[in-house]
């Protein structure tokens, strides 16, 4: 079934939605863009053939979609959210959905109660995520306890360290630093610079102690981009210990074993199909399937039409909700305690918000 959702704003994160769209016409479809302006609206017609509005009632009134998507700046985010929710439409909302802990708590006390909202938090839909996450849920190393995420930013690998360790509203106590080194930076969003200077850049690391279970961060800026900067995910568990793809465990009290989790991509070296993720296998079996087989999609494509689908799924009832409101609250709850324990060098306990409820 194709699932069609509307969008609100016209900024990088909307023509992601309209590039994937366009990519798979028969899974997703745009039924319009609501815009701000006239002229942005031509341009976004004129480029994607998708109707734009001026207002959520406008793209309302000419069809009505299975959702809508929310992609504007962060102080016009809860405003968006709320314009979908009074119509009594499904809405996708951008990371995070309100800026501060006031903002959270305005937002959830005016639409939590509805059900209405989900949000694009699409890190553990990422094909190695996606595979970790089934491995730990599975028990392969026993209890998770620990995890270490040093890939993305705050309120990111708050929702990837909580999917891994099971946690849910618990309090957390939070200790977190930051200090600042040399280092190149020579890829951003807008492409390589040419320049390899060393330049001063922040690494942030926080501890979140859920009372048994913790969580480490480690994050330096631009470390999405930056290819001096590589990625690690580890999770520790009772009998064994994951970190990336490498699994270590016990297999009986006097046989520890280690394992791979192994990609199939076809279209490398002399493979001649079309170039796609197929799975990711672990001993044999396969954990993850692609779910978009044959689309060509990146990674971080897979996650962000995934979560797309699902939403489209969920708002006709006929699948799990993918990223409730309420997870999305607590994963940025978390994050503001690590930029709130930076600034005044002391711990930052959260506390149980209505949305834990």
């Amino acid at each position: 079934m194709t699932t069609t959702f509307g969008a609100i704003g016209s900024g990088r994160r909307t023509r992601f939605f309209l590039r994937l769209a366009a990519a798979m016409p028969d899974r997703l479809r745009v039924s319009g863009v609501v815009t701000r302006g006239e002229e942005r609206g031509r341009q976004i017609t004129d480029e994607w053939g998708v109707p734009a509005f001026r207002t959520v009632g406008e793209l309302l009134r000419h069809e009505r979609p299975d959702y809508v998507t929310a992609a504007v700046p962060w102080p016009a985010m809860p405003d968006a959210i709320r314009a979908v929710a009074e119509h009594g439409t499904p809405v996708l909302a951008e990371t995070p959905p309100a800026h501060d802990l006031a903002a959270l708590r305005e937002l959830w006390r005016d639409v939590g109660a509805t059900g209405l909202v989900q949000v694009a938090e699409q890190y553990l839909l990422m094909p190695g995520h996606a595979a970790r996450l089934a491995l730990v849920r599975e028990g392969v190393i026993g209890e998770p306890t620990s995890v270490q995420v040093s890939s993305t930013h705050l309120y990111h690998a708050v929702s990837m360290i909580r999917g891994l360790l099971g946690v849910g509203f618990e309090a957390a106590e939070v200790r977190a630093g930051a200090f600042e080194a040399p280092l190149a930076n020579p890829l951003g969003p807008g492409g390589w610079t040419g320049d390899g200077t060393p330049q001063r850049l922040t690494t942030t690391i926080a501890t979140l102690d859920f009372g048994g279970r913790m969580g480490l961060y480690d994050f330096t800026d631009n470390q999405w981009w930056n290819p001096l900067r590589m990625r690690r995910i580890v999770v520790r568990g009772s009998i064994g210990e994951l970190v990336d793809d490498r699994v270590v465990r016990l297999l009986d009290p006097a046989t520890p074993v280690e394992s791979h989790l192994v990609r199939r991509d076809t279209g490398v070296d002399l493979s001649l199909e079309f170039r796609d993720l197929k799975h990711i296998s672990f001993d044999g079996r396969v954990l993850y399937r692609n779910p978009f087989d044959g689309a060509g999609l990146s990674d971080d494509d897979i996650a962000v039409a995934d979560i797309l689908e699902r939403t489209g799924a969920w708002a006709r009832q006929e699948g799990p909700a993918p990223y409730p409101l309420a997870e999305a609250c607590q994963d940025h709850l978390i994050s503001l305690a690590i930029g709130e324990s930076v600034r005044t060098g002391g711990p930052v306990t959260t506390g149980k918000e209505a949305w834990a409820a």
